[in-house]
């Protein structure tokens, strides 16, 4: 049963590609995983590269462009709407115990923490916000995250410009088990975030 839902959402987000709004979809998932949704915008700049690879350095650039001006936007929730909006955020990822300690040791090791989390699974929308409410130098939060974000998205892209066909005939003969991996990458950055704050 989730087989042919997985297959059909594949499908669909392959469709999505060739839509004239894709660009727009993408940016709004990467603008909104930086400071309040969960998925990642992976989920769809992969099958949109793996569909249109003539694509792929664009909707690096939007994916890029989109998630920094989606974690200034964390950054502005943290630092100045923390209470009404930042809080329920954290306290949604179970995060807002150990925010306090965290927030002590933040400014120290922020732009590394931007950095580390940027390119990881870890949620970026919790270190966005942290580094609002701490008082990470905006300057140094937007220059990691840039850096941070674009070495991703941009990687991502190039391998699948690199190997196109090949990726994309493994990912669907293997549909099931890489959506299982995602899924244990997703709850893993998670796990590593509650443990980390």
């Amino acid at each position: 049963m989730a087989l042919p839902m997985l297959r059909w959402l594949y499908d669909w987000t392959m469709g999505l590609a060739a839509h004239r709004n894709a660009g727009l979809a993408l940016a709004g998932v990467s603008f909104a995983e930086s400071s309040v949704f969960p998925i990642p915008p992976d989920i769809l700049l992969i099958p949109m590269v793996l569909a249109k690879r003539a694509m792929a350095w664009v909707y690096a650039t939007i994916c890029t462009a989109a998630s920094v001006v989606g974690g200034l936007a964390g950054w502005l929730i943290g630092a100045f709407l923390f209470e009404t909006v930042g809080q329920p955020v954290l306290q949604f990822y179970g995060y807002t115990e150990q925010f306090a300690s965290f927030a002590e040791r933040y400014n120290a090791h922020g732009a590394w923490i931007v950095l580390i989390a940027g390119v990881t699974p870890f949620p970026y929308k919790v270190i966005t916000i942290a580094s609002g409410a701490t008082g990470l130098s905006l300057g140094v939060f937007l220059a990691a995250s840039l850096m941070a974000r674009g070495l991703r998205f941009y990687l991502v892209a190039a391998l699948l410009w690199w190997f196109g066909p090949p990726v994309r005939a493994f990912i669907e003969r293997r549909l099931g088990l890489l959506f299982t991996l995602f899924v244990i990458l997703l709850i893993g950055g998670f796990i590593v975030a509650r443990y980390m704050l």
